[in-house]
């Protein structure tokens, strides 16, 4: 029962008003389009947006309920390519495509999720890598439906009769999404369903003793991080106007739960400053050619040597002891 008392220590917020976090991004999104300079920029910051929401999904996946994910990558490509297909094929018009792809994705998860969670560790960590390869394989060689290797072109995405083009317009929506994601992911982990499911992350056996109803709350959480992902891709593929199978690979998924790690697990906003941090450092050390990686690598090394807990509950950490 300890490891079960002891989990709700991973409550990012401790009593502070969360309302000050909110408060922070919302003004961040007002005032940033005032110092970006051109389209680049805008694109930059759209991409972190996209991997901070897919990381604040996968993060209550792996960290408040202790569920490791290799294979995400999938669901992105499955709500990339589900849009594309539906929209430029069938006649779909963009947000009604956007909402049937993420309730196949959704079933998908459910009866994916009922055998995979069973599993634990690393067998579990293979078998959602098994199926983030299985979705890319058929991303690549279903060429009459996907294009094949060579991707496939995406219709523009509309809302009613409004048609959302350039980057300025993308960002906002992108933004939108952000900001509604933390909203959503802080109000469950501050209710009693994310009081249980963070109690799963210490022990589920004390969990089902409580009343947990563990498989339900695994398989819950394994398919909201695959919705969000899934709307995600969906507006990332209309956003780029083309989609190839490299959104699905397992360089993508091995991304995603990096930014989770390196940002902080079971943190909200870890998800957000790992986004920022593996999205701006790539741009910054862009002139240092051949080094690049070699930094990149070394920065993150050293971040989860010396945070291992992940840059913001390490911080959070410091903070409180200096404060007392």
């Amino acid at each position: 029962m300890s490891q079960l008392v002891s989990s709700t220590d991973i409550r990012e917020w401790s009593g502070a008003p969360r309302m000050k976090g909110l408060t922070a991004l919302g003004a961040v999104i007002l005032l940033l389009p005032l110092v970006l300079p051109n389209a680049f920029y805008y694109d930059v910051v759209i991409r972190i947006a996209v991997n901070a929401i897919i990381a604040i999904g996968l993060n209550l996946l792996i960290g408040y309920t202790g569920q490791i994910s290799l294979g995400h990558a999938g669901f992105l490509g499955i709500g990339a390519y589900g849009s594309a297909i539906l929209t430029s094929r069938y006649g779909i018009s963009s947000l009604p495509a956007l909402c049937v792809t993420a309730a196949a994705v959704a079933l998908l998860a459910w009866i994916v999720a009922r055998p995979i969670l069973r599993l634990k560790g690393h067998s579990l960590a293979m078998a959602t890598l098994g199926l983030g390869i299985i979705v890319s394989i058929v991303l690549t060689n279903e060429a009459q439906l996907t294009g094949g290797p060579d991707g496939l072109s995406v219709d523009g995405f509309a809302i009613g009769r409004v048609a959302i083009s350039g980057e300025k317009n993308w960002y906002w929506i992108f933004s939108a999404v952000l900001f509604l994601s933390v909203v959503l992911a802080q109000n469950l982990i501050d209710s009693p369903a994310g009081r249980a499911i963070q109690a799963l992350h210490g022990s589920e056996i004390a969990a089902s003793v409580v009343g947990v109803d563990v498989k339900s709350y695994k398989t819950s959480i394994f398919v909201l991080s695959a919705v969000f992902t899934s709307i995600v891709g969906s507006l990332y593929g209309h956003y780029s106007g083309f989609i190839n199978p490299g959104v699905a690979n397992f360089a993508t998924s091995v991304e995603l739960v990096t930014i989770v790690v390196v940002g902080g697990m079971a943190s909200i906003w870890g998800s957000v400053i790992g986004a920022v941090l593996l999205g701006v450092l790539p741009q910054l050390l862009a002139g240092h050619e051949g080094w690049d990686t070699v930094i990149f690598g070394l920065v993150l090394g050293l971040s989860i040597i010396f945070m291992p807990r992940g840059i913001v509950p390490t911080l959070q950490g410091w903070f409180r002891e200096r404060a007392r």
